[in-house]
């Protein structure tokens, strides 16, 4: 009897996990460089994706609106409250003629950040 009663509590506990789980967040999206944006200087561009559920997302970093291949990407990470983050980088070299940013897709919604250099 108190084995059922351990199945029927722990059932009750995953089904309320797989709700709160399921639940739809939307991605925060921050864009920034590793230092102070100084054109014409080293310097590595980042694109922070975090606060978001599901799990799946693309990030793409971009320059004059061409996604620069060369970025890395972090792993998936998720928190104790099963919201997920990520972040793409890539060394560049900020141009004062270039536009940088991160295009961010999660459920079929884009969303694109500038990078500004004072940031």
């Amino acid at each position: 009897m108190m084995n059922t009663n351990v199945c029927a509590t722990a059932l009750v506990v995953l089904c309320l996990l797989d709700f709160t789980v399921t639940e739809n967040s939307p991605p925060v999206v921050q864009v920034y460089s590793r230092t102070l944006g100084v054109f014409n200087k080293n310097n590595t561009l980042l694109c922070h994706v975090s606060q978001f559920h599901p799990p799946v997302i693309e990030v793409d970093l971009l320059r004059n609106g061409v996604v620069i291949k060369e970025a890395n990407q972090t792993e998936l990470v998720f928190g104790p409250d099963w919201h997920f983050h990520v972040t793409k980088y890539v060394p560049f070299v900020p141009q004062s003629t270039e536009k940088y940013t991160c295009r961010v897709t999660h459920l079929g919604i884009s969303r694109e950040v500038v990078w500004e250099p004072d940031m």
